[in-house]
């Protein structure tokens, strides 16, 4: 007897239990190198002085964030990082939003539609800034070809310190409205069309419907879909890059790009990984006030 129960198979639940680890650790393993570790890894270089030709790194604590606390330039940085924010995250999900309350209708060629406003989305950054570079060229592009064509002068926006977050702003809020559209699509389509006709047979008007019930009945799409266009906001630079590489006076330099000059340009690791540290702080801060103060106001079916 003792000798068959030695020989007895797993039982049922441990047996999905050992095929469900099974399965998920390719993920795992993958996740574990190329997420946890390089964010481990930072935490500990940034605490470290770790420049081009030192064999390893020197341990000197908070050193390197109490620089950037002292330095002009960080806090010209984020407050470029902010104001780009605010300059996209609102319209990207103003327009998204409308965009899929547009093709959110039984028409002719809705599809064709659907297919026109995400169409950005899929194309790489690195295209769409040649593009748009194109279109904002000094002298030579569409937009200055255009003004002086209307009798106006020329602006070259992308060398002026005041036009330049603007003007790269409108290019990636047309990037990113489509790809905002297609989670409002999908939030919309989940509405109760019965609630509409109910608004209707009692006489509400377009705007009251729009307030009063497709608002809050988006409330979790509103939440994900904020979340999603401030991260996405915070961690660009392919446009930069190919665009202005920061000009004029760094007045478009944002902080995965000033990330990017401290690691692959300067070739100091310490200070890139620092960086990066107050990077994900910022986006963890963010998603957590979203989640706990947002949360607890929306409706949930």
């Amino acid at each position: 007897m003792a000798r068959k129960a030695l020989r007895s198979p797993l039982s049922p639940g441990l047996k999905s239990n050992v095929l469900a680890w099974a399965l998920l650790a390719p993920a795992l393993v993958f996740l574990l190198l190329f997420t946890i570790f390089p964010i481990f890894r930072s935490f500990y270089l940034g605490l470290t002085e770790y420049a081009l030709g030192m064999r390893e790194p020197e341990f000197i604590g908070f050193k390197n964030y109490i620089d950037f606390a002292k330095s002009p330039l960080f806090w010209k940085i984020m407050g470029n990082t902010l104001y780009f924010s605010v300059l996209t995250v609102i319209p990207s999900m103003v327009i998204g939003l409308g965009l899929a309350m547009l093709v959110n209708r039984k028409i002719k060629g809705v599809g064709f539609l659907r297919t026109a406003f995400f169409y950005p989305v899929v194309m790489p950054m690195i295209a769409i800034a040649s593009i748009w570079l194109f279109i904002y060229m000094a002298n030579t592009g569409m937009l200055d070809q255009f003004l002086v064509k209307i009798g106006l002068k020329p602006l070259d926006v992308l060398s002026n310190r005041n036009t330049v977050l603007p003007s790269m702003s409108v290019m990636y809020v047309w990037k990113e409205a489509g790809y905002l559209m297609i989670f409002f699509l999908s939030g919309l389509q989940n509405i109760n069309v019965e609630m509409y006709e109910a608004a209707t047979i009692d006489g509400a008007r377009p705007w009251t419907v729009f307030r009063k019930i497709t608002l809050p009945l988006l409330g979790p799409t509103l939440l994900f879909v904020s979340t999603i266009a401030i991260t996405n906001s915070i961690k660009l630079v392919d446009h930069i890059v190919i665009m202005t590489e920061g000009a004029p006076n760094n007045a478009s330099t944002l902080l995965l790009y000033y990330i990017y000059q401290q690691g692959f340009i300067f070739f100091d690791q310490a200070k890139a990984s620092a960086l990066t540290v107050i990077m994900l702080v910022i986006m963890l801060f963010v998603s957590m006030l979203q989640f706990l103060k947002t949360d607890s106001r929306i409706h949930y079916n």
